[in-house]
Formats: C-alpha cells, sequence, structure tokens
C-alpha cells in the first residue's frame, strides 16, 4: 500500500528516537514533566501536544454546570461542523471573504428589525467581539457627537460624563477611564432596586454625553425601564433644553425581550434611544467571541469615527478597536436565526425562563433564603440570605459546598448604598433543563443542612470578595 511502513521500519524509527509507535503516555511529554514558560527546543508529537492541552483543560470543570456566566456553552452538532468549516475566516477580510460580510451584513440588519428600528434599511450596525466592544463603540459615539456639537456652539468640549446605575458592568467603568469620562453613578438601593429615572435631574448637566440603561443588570437579572428614564429625561430637557440620549445595554436581555417579553417598549420605539449593543454569544445563543451594536440611524454614527481602509485587496469602511478577529461566530449567528426564527428563539428563552422560575419559586420555599428577583426579565435571579438566620455560615460558605457538587454558583456583594448586602445568583442558559435543576434545588438543600449541622460558626479570612463578572 502507497506509504506503508514495514515493521521493522517502525521499530528502527522508534529505537533512533522516534516515538510514534510508543503508548500515548509513555511518550516524551507525557512521560516527563515540561517547562510551561519557556518554548521547548523540540518538538513533539501533535496528538501528544493534543492530549497535554486536552487533559489540562479538564480541571476547568463542566461548563453546563457554570450557572455564573452569561456566556452560551452548546449550540449542538450541525453548529459545531459549521464552526469547524470557517474558523479560518477573518471578518476584516471583507474583499477576501464577500459571502461573510454579506452574512454579516444580513445579520446586525436582522437584529436592528428585531429592535423596531423605525427605517432599518437607514440603520447602520456591525458585528463586534463581545458587548464590551459594542459598549465601547457606542459610548465613543456619543462622546463625538457631544464634542461636535460643543464645538459648533462655540462652547468647551471638555469634561464629558456619562450617567448610568451603580450596577452598571464594568465595560461602562472601563470605557469612562479609558476615554477620559467622568462616570457618574446614580446608586441603587431597597427602594430603588434598578435606574428608573428617579433624581436623574441631579446628575446630568450640559455635558453629559449619554445615559445608559440596562436590559438585564449583571448582578440580578432586572430590567431597567428604559421608558420611565426617558420620561425622566424628557422633563429635563423642557425645563434646561438639554436633549440627552439614551444606550441601551442589552447585554444580555437584547436577545430576550424581544421574544419574551414583545409589548414591552425598551428599543428603538422609544425615540430618545440612539444605540443599543447585544452579545449574540449570551442569549443570542453563539459561542464566544460575538457582539452586536445598532444605532436608530446612519447620522447618529459621527462619520469621522468610521475608517477607509485599504487593505487585503479592497477599500473598505470599519469602525471597530479590533481589526482582524474571527468571521465564524457571525456565520454562527446567522445559522441559529436561520434554524430558530422567531418561533424556536421564542420556545428556547421561554424554557430557560420556565427553568429560572421553578430556581426561583424552590429558593423562595426554602427556609434560608429571600429572594431580591424571580427571574421574569431574563432568565436570571438572585437571593440572600434571611437576616438573623444563621451565624454559622454565608452565602460565600454555600457557594463553596456547591463546588463541591460540580456546580459554580457564585455570591458576591451588591455595589456601593447595598455593598453590605451579599447575594448569590443564577443565569440559566439553554442547555439546564428543569431535571438538572431539580438535582441542584437537593444539593442547595443538603449544603444548607451540612451548614446548619457545623458546631461553631465558619472563620472568615476575608470578609467580602470581590463581584464575579
Amino acid at each position: 500500500m502507497l506509504g506503508a511502513r514495514s515493521l521493522e521500519e517502525e521499530m528502527a524509527q522508534s529505537q533512533s528516537g522516534n516515538r510514534q509507535v510508543n503508548p500515548l503516555f509513555a511518550r516524551p511529554g507525557e512521560e516527563t514533566t515540561y517547562s510551561r514558560t519557556v518554548l521547548q527546543d523540540d518538538a513533539m508529537l501533535p496528538e501528544t501536544a493534543y492530549q497535554l492541552v486536552h487533559d489540562e483543560v479538564m480541571l476547568d470543570g463542566n461548563a453546563r454546570l457554570n450557572l455564573a456566566t452569561f456566556v452560551g456553552t452548546w449550540m449542538g452538532p450541525y453548529a459545531e461542523k459549521l464552526y469547524s468549516e470557517t474558523f479560518d475566516k477573518n471578518m476584516i477580510d471583507k474583499d477576501e471573504y464577500p459571502a461573510t460580510a454579506a452574512i454579516e451584513d444580513r445579520c446586525w440588519r436582522i437584529v436592528a428589525d428585531l429592535w423596531n428600528a423605525p427605517d432599518p434599511d437607514n440603520a447602520i450596525g456591525t458585528s463586534t467581539i463581545g458587548s464590551s466592544e459594542a459598549c465601547m463603540l457606542a459610548g465613543l459615539a456619543f462622546k463625538r457627537r457631544w464634542q461636535n456639537a460643543r464645538k459648533a456652539a462655540g462652547k468647551p468640549a471638555a469634561q464629558p460624563n456619562l450617567v448610568m446605575s451603580s450596577a452598571v458592568q464594568v465595560v461602562w467603568e472601563k470605557f469612562c477611564n479609558y476615554w477620559d469620562v467622568e462616570a457618574r453613578y446614580v446608586p441603587i438601593s431597597e427602594e430603588h432596586k434598578t435606574l428608573d429615572g428617579h433624581d436623574l435631574d441631579k446628575y446630568v448637566d450640559e455635558n453629559t454625553i449619554g445615559v445608559v440603561v440596562i436590559m438585564g443588570v449583571t448582578y440580578t437579572g432586572m430590567y431597567e425601564p428604559v421608558t420611565k428614564v426617558a420620561a425622566a429625561l424628557d422633563e429635563i430637557q423642557k425645563s434646561t433644553g438639554l436633549d440627552i440620549p439614551i444606550h441601551v445595554d442589552g447585554a444580555s436581555g437584547g436577545m430576550v425581550a424581544p421574544f419574551l417579553q414583545e409589548d414591552l417598549e425598551w428599543d428603538f420605539r422609544v425615540e430618545r434611544v440612539h444605540s443599543i449593543n447585544t452579545s449574540g454569544h449570551k442569549y443570542g445563543l453563539v459561542y464566544p467571541g460575538l457582539g452586536w451594536v445598532i444605532w436608530r440611524s446612519r447620522d447618529l454614527l459621527p462619520d469621522d469615527l468610521v475608517f477607509y481602509v485599504s487593505y487585503l485587496g479592497g477599500d473598505m469602511p470599519t469602525f471597530a478597536l479590533n481589526f482582524s478577529r474571527p468571521g465564524a461566530q457571525v456565520l454562527l449567528q446567522y445559522f441559529n436565526f436561520l434554524r430558530l426564527g422567531r418561533t424556536g428563539y421564542r420556545e428556547v428563552q421561554q424554557a430557560s425562563q420556565d427553568t429560572a422560575k421553578h430556581l426561583a419559586d424552590g429558593i423562595a420555599k426554602h427556609g434560608a433564603f429571600e429572594l431580591w428577583n424571580d427571574g421574569s426579565d431574563i432568565p436570571v435571579f438572585a437571593w440572600r440570605l434571611k437576616q438573623d438566620f444563621t451565624d454559622k455560615w454565608t452565602l460565600y460558605d454555600l457557594s463553596d459546598r456547591l463546588r463541591m457538587y460540580g456546580w459554580q454558583v457564585p455570591a458576591y456583594p451588591m455595589p456601593d448604598d447595598l455593598a453590605d448586602l451579599t447575594v448569590q445568583r443564577i443565569v440559566v442558559r439553554n442547555g439546564l433543563s428543569i431535571d438538572l435543576a431539580d438535582k441542584l434545588l437537593g444539593d442547595i438543600a443538603d449544603a444548607t443542612k451540612d451548614l446548619e449541622s457545623l458546631p461553631a460558626p465558619i472563620p472568615h479570612a476575608v470578609a467580602k470578595r470581590g463581584f464575579h463578572h
């Protein structure tokens, strides 16, 4: 047979140092340790290198049991096949990959339509690495429009500020830090669990470039009421003349609300909303590495932020913080749009919400806990330990105990005015069944029973841990 070798040739190569026929775990690399921080001089067989990496990441745990992350962990065999066939495509090479570029254009137009853009043909959007990049781009558009307007009016364009909830995701803190924008946080409280327009006039002024409203707060999963915030800004405009736009951070809710809360006005139906972002890799149901940002109309994205680059065989416009980036996730998003349609997305999101409400109901019935919210917005909810229930353990201890069962259920302090309050949160994603949810409720019951049986309180070297985004 062409390419076949005799047994004598195999043995000779093995004796001369070629371990290709040796048992896998007796080969160099598997039988000895290797440096993890210095590139080795010698090569190793591809299957050996694969096995080393494969075995090490087994320590990461089961992604399906990670109830901390919003990011998708399952897509199915056809999506995985498409992924493996297209992972070499570079989204920035629009001239080289025109079909992929055309699909990207279709995807953001589909999203613009989902978000009720008044004229989808006059909207503008782009894919991004994730919501973090999408938020940065939306924030930059706010800042540049404000700067241009100030200069046109002969006013100083310094000291811009951005107003948002104290429960905002860390990307907005980064935006303000990186781009020299003052962050103004409206604190949430027991009375005002989200940014709902209260006292907004105390935070905005002529230097405010915009207000961020969150559809699916990272801490709790709750929607912030866009219409209430817009109404508050309408009143401010009547009294001061300040016309302040809204950006909706729909990282999670942007792909839930169109299917589960169709009548809720949060998107481009609210005229003050200039731009919206979402994560395709969250409830868009795509693997990690994809976001979307849409502007209501082209004039809301300043032309001087768009670069026209002659590169890779074509002249192309680009508005991005990243240059080369994967195109496969865009194709996976289109696959989902084709595969699921509105009905399929509704069924998937409804199943996740049903599971979230089932879990929340089980937590509420447990004598130790009190719900902060019940998962009726996005399929996410949080709870706290009832006051004076126990002095033996905290939610941090429960989180650690659940890790012994394989579950990742984070505990963390709430922001600012609620920093003394610790909550625990569950994110339900596609793939967490009611059966698994019942297993989790059973494990929570067993864990709390074990903690309560301790003869003395658990000592805590660290009283408070940082929030896990």
